[in-house]
């Protein structure tokens, strides 16, 4: 799913215009950076953490040419999925396969 699709059934289902709904959507996006950006975690009960991780330099060796390179530390953003969410993925599934079977 897209963001456009997010918006169509967000709006489907709330009443709300699709303009309505894509400020919504488009305003939780830039406050997501926002805290992001200031290093601050970013949690959405039930589906999961979002969470900036500072990751060391290192020396690497190019495959192609065998020559050792530096890659400088950086920050990356890690997401984190909920426990409710994993069980609820994992009980669709297994309901999923006991009606196949």
């Amino acid at each position: 799913m897209n963001k456009s699709e997010l918006i169509s059934i967000l709006a489907e289902g709330t009443g709300l215009t699709k303009l309505e709904i894509a400020a919504v959507v488009d305003g939780l996006i830039a406050t997501m950076r926002y805290a992001l950006k200031a290093e601050k975690h970013f949690e959405l009960r039930g589906l999961g953490t979002f969470k900036v991780v500072h990751r060391k330099g290192r020396r690497v060796r190019n495959p192609n040419t065998g020559k050792m390179l530096n890659v400088p530390p950086k920050k990356t953003v890690v997401f984190r999925v909920a426990t409710d969410l994993k069980r609820y993925i994992n009980e669709v599934t297994s309901e999923i396969t006991q009606t196949n079977q």
